[in-house]
């Protein structure tokens, strides 16, 4: 979904040529029987390595997301909204520990993720590293990028490494009333006043090519997306992805009066699939390296939350010490 490294890439396909052949045959045997791969059994270190990259990054985009939409909690207008957008970045941030929980399976620490996370070092989606100006974009993040989401987490709950799938399974549950909340949040602004019209439109043109390259750069970038497949540790590719969350919500976005700012958006009627402006690759790869417009903001609250977390952490290790809680 977030791409990878031609660096990583190299590396990771000598590890796969070295594997042993007869547990490598038997390993994509049971896949292809549609068995469920647990922690205790063998896999390909590529399977480990890239599952961890995935879930890891999976888990630090749930927690980092819930910061855009968490910070309107106390704007948001009225009780009703408030409520259900804090329920929600709470669901957020419990999603992040169940794909946490999952990752630590394979071998990784949740404490190194989350080091990795704070360093810069691991990556999570682009989309949450762009500001929320107004309500629309808190309305937009929950209507829209939760789509992306949940076309994206539906597929791979279908996939072959059982703890990841289970935890899908329950996260897209929970995605589901959040997607809900989110359009009924934009049909009320698309059929207010003009200036909540307005300002719905806005936000729409705002997050349109963040959500368009949130699927992940085209199919072709990666020279592991086939054996990724054949391995079910993805199910559906990028542009797959990309065209069903095409075919679900451009109907739905028009239906409402907005407009979508890409004057080349349309449907091939020889073909099926929608015909769309490329994203900015460019601008992708810059945000997922951290320069976006909001990626240091974001790193610098969650620095700040482990730093005056930590005494909570040393008390729950080591209870019959004495800690004392910081002041900031």
């Amino acid at each position: 979904m977030y791409g990878g490294g031609n660096i990583f890439e190299a590396t990771v396909f000598d590890d796969l040529q070295a594997e042993d052949p007869v547990k490598l045959a038997e390993f994509e045997a049971r896949i292809a029987r549609g068995e469920k791969i647990e922690p205790d059994d063998w896999m390909p270190n590529l399977y480990r390595v890239q599952l961890i990259r995935m879930i890891e990054q999976h888990a630090h985009s749930e927690i980092i997301g819930a910061l855009p939409e968490g910070s309107w909690i106390t704007r948001a207008p009225g009780f009703r909204r408030k409520l259900a957008l804090m329920a929600k970045v709470q669901d957020e941030v419990g999603h992040a520990q169940l794909l946490y929980s999952a990752a630590e399976t394979l071998g990784k620490s949740r404490e190194q993720m989350l080091t990795d996370l704070i360093n810069g070092k691991s990556k999570y989606s682009n989309v949450f590293n762009y500001p929320t100006y107004t309500w629309a974009d808190a309305c937009t993040i929950s209507w829209l990028i939760d789509a992306g989401a949940i076309v994206n987490q539906v597929a791979n709950s279908k996939g072959s490494y059982g703890p990841y799938c289970r935890a899908l399974e329950r996260i897209c549950t929970e995605e589901a009333f959040h997607l809900k909340y989110g359009h009924d949040s934009m049909v009320y602004l698309a059929t207010g006043t003009e200036v909540q019209r307005k300002m719905a439109q806005e936000a729409i043109n705002r997050w349109w090519g963040p959500i368009m390259s949130f699927f992940g750069p085209p199919d072709n970038v990666s020279v592991h997306t086939e054996t990724l497949m054949r391995w079910k540790v993805k199910i559906a590719s990028n542009d797959e992805c990309r065209q069903q969350f095409l075919d679900m919500y451009v109907p739905k976005i028009w239906e409402l009066g907005l407009t979508i700012p890409d004057d080349k958006l349309r449907k091939d009627e020889a073909t099926g699939k929608w015909v769309y402006t490329e994203p900015d690759w460019e601008e992708f790869t810059r945000v997922i390296n951290g320069d976006g417009p909001c990626n240091a903001e974001r790193l610098a609250v969650r620095r700040r939350a482990e730093e005056r977390g930590a005494w909570v952490r040393q008390a729950l290790l080591n209870p019959k010490a004495r800690y004392v809680r910081p002041l900031a």
